[in-house]
């Protein structure tokens, strides 16, 4: 098992972002396994159902005393949380609050309450080359990336199915669902223009003919 050096507020409600796949729950369920937090899962039915769409709910748990520190994972999927959240903070000095999300930019963009300064901010990413170690390998890393779950996988066959589920489930939960684009054909086909771009020089007036749409799209992208 890879173990981070991404390092977090012991005491300090915090976000913590990062892509989806980057670890942010593994990492949490390690940091946090010795608290017995409250952890509030979104992507649970059960849990979006019982705090997502009565965000008063948390409160009415926190009165009981139980806990010290509450985990909320995927906080995107109901920012409305996050005014209670905001609240709770300035009621119980002594309960930290992790928050956890795959946008940021969804958040923004719905004018979510951020918190004010009232959390540390912190970002996730793929693994590093000292979070590797031995298991390094700089052509792998080239071709298919870093994010923790390459590592089950053992040929490139697998790696490159993974990539493209991984690909396809983006395109659907945050693009198509945050309705950011119009069209998701013309954004396929620049991820795979782009990828061949990497490292180079940004030319939107060619990538733009080559997708076959306008420099400004491009730029949107």
């Amino acid at each position: 098992m890879v173990r981070r050096t991404q390092k977090l507020s012991k005491n300090n409600s915090l976000f913590l972002f990062g892509a989806r796949g980057t670890g942010k729950t593994t990492l949490l369920r390690e940091l946090y396994s010795n608290t017995n937090p409250l952890w509030i899962d979104l992507l649970s039915d059960k849990d979006e159902d019982r705090f997502g769409r009565n965000p008063d709910e948390l409160s009415q748990v926190l009165k009981t005393g139980q806990y010290n520190c509450v985990v909320i994972d995927e906080i995107q999927k109901a920012p409305k949380l996050l005014d209670i959240v905001h609240r709770e903070i300035e009621k119980y000095k002594k309960i930290q609050f992790v928050l956890t999300g795959s946008s940021a930019r969804k958040l923004k963009r719905g004018s979510a309450n951020l918190l004010a300064g009232r959390a540390f901010t912190y970002h996730l990413f793929p693994l590093t080359y000292d979070e590797l170690g031995d298991q390094f390998d700089l052509h792998s890393v080239l071709e298919f990336g870093s994010l923790p779950k390459l590592l089950d996988f053992s040929n490139s066959d697998e790696k490159n199915e993974f990539l493209r589920s991984y690909v396809k489930t983006y395109l659907r939960e945050e693009i198509q669902v945050e309705q950011l684009i119009r069209k998701l054909n013309p954004f396929r086909d620049f991820l795979e223009i782009a990828a061949q771009c990497n490292g180079k020089i940004i030319n939107y007036s060619k990538i733009a003919r080559d997708v076959g749409v306008d420099d400004k799209t491009i730029q949107n992208y």
